[in-house]
């Protein structure tokens, strides 16, 4: 049987994820117009800030005429978690020609599809087949709905939970192909006591509790192995 090619390789393994990709850049290009902003935003926007998350907040903050400082504090702090995707992402697979790009194209998609594969086994052409065709299938939905959509869409509620319902299929996709119950509960626990301290601030708090709770986490278990090797020796 002849070896996948990197790019069928990468379509059969994110080929349902750049479908959803389409489908959310559809409703931000809905967004966009429906907030009487000029089409060609949302491919300006797509295509260079390239963070789906931030992009949704952005339309509303360009409409509502917000301060540029506000802007850059909300764009630092909810793309702050990128830092940490480098450091398990298999950058160092990627040829040096692609690096840049494959720095500009990690997103949550690209991490959660690509960092549970052994890195060893990872071609560079198809990580960067995976990451380009999360680009395009992104900034293909945006123009596609600004142009086109706005005209039929625009009408249609809960666009604007289209990311939410993606970043609730990759999870779950990954609870099932690596189960980790302690993580689940942590997360859902820091958003519970978020909702309930901080209901205005609710991501952020909730964001930021699971992230001390996960490095105090880790602490512990390395303290753990680091014992459990001492004891054995």
């Amino acid at each position: 049987m002849l070896k996948d090619s990197p790019f069928r390789a990468a379509a059969r393994d994110a080929g349902a994820v750049w479908l959803g990709m389409f489908t959310l850049g559809v409703g931000l290009g809905v967004l966009v117009t429906s907030h009487d902003l000029p089409w060609w935003l949302a491919p300006v926007i797509s295509g260079t800030i390239y963070a789906g998350s931030v992009e949704f907040l952005l339309i509303g903050m360009l409409a509502t005429a917000a301060p540029i400082s506000v802007i850059a504090l909300t764009t630092l702090l909810v793309n702050s978690r990128h830092v940490f995707y480098g450091l398990a992402f298999p950058l160092h697979r990627v040829r040096r020609w692609g690096k840049a790009y494959s720095v500009f194209a990690l997103t949550d998609e690209a991490y959660a599809l690509l960092s549970h594969h052994d890195p060893e086994t990872l071609p560079s052409a198809r990580i960067l087949w995976t990451q380009v065709g999360l680009y395009l299938s992104w900034v293909g939905g945006g123009t596609s709905g600004a142009i086109i959509g706005a005209a039929f869409l625009a009408d249609i509620k809960g666009l604007d939970f289209i990311l939410t319902a993606l970043f609730v299929v990759l999870a779950m996709d990954a609870y099932r192909r690596q189960p980790d119950n302690l993580t689940v509960t942590l997360s859902l626990g820091m958003a519970a006591l978020a909702l309930l301290f901080a209901a205005n601030a609710m991501l952020m708090v909730a964001m930021t509790g699971f992230c001390l709770a996960a490095v105090i986490r880790h602490g512990v278990q390395r303290s753990r192995a680091k014992t459990r090797l001492h004891n054995h020796v």
